[in-house]
């Protein structure tokens, strides 16, 4: 990789990390990804998800309409960093839904 395809990088990467709403990330990646592109990497996320909730393969098929090359694909980088780290978020909003949840039954 030469220095203006590093730039090019951290500057995408800056962007991202400047992005601070949810509103404006969806408008940022409806605008840079098509919608296969999209769905290839938010199927990718559900898949690594599932396969963490210790779904079955035949389900991750049938319900992200996945094919067995996708799932292996994912499967096979469940313990590299970055899908680590995405999963480790998604169960630390998880765990923050469930319990805001059962606050506010408790309060009102």
């Amino acid at each position: 990789m030469n220095a203006l395809q590093k730039e090019i990088i951290n500057t995408f990467f800056q962007t991202l990390e400047d992005i601070k709403t949810k509103k404006d990330f969806e408008i940022f990646f409806n605008d840079f990804f098509t919608s296969k592109e999209l769905d290839t990497y938010t199927k990718r996320l559900a898949i690594a998800y599932w396969l963490k909730k210790k779904r079955s393969v035949e389900n991750i098929k049938t319900n992200l309409k996945a094919n067995l090359q996708e799932i292996r694909t994912v499967e096979s980088k469940l313990n590299s960093k970055g899908y680590k780290l995405a999963l480790k978020m998604m169960e630390a909003e998880e765990w923050s839904n469930k319990w805001a949840e059962k606050i506010k039954e408790f309060t009102s």
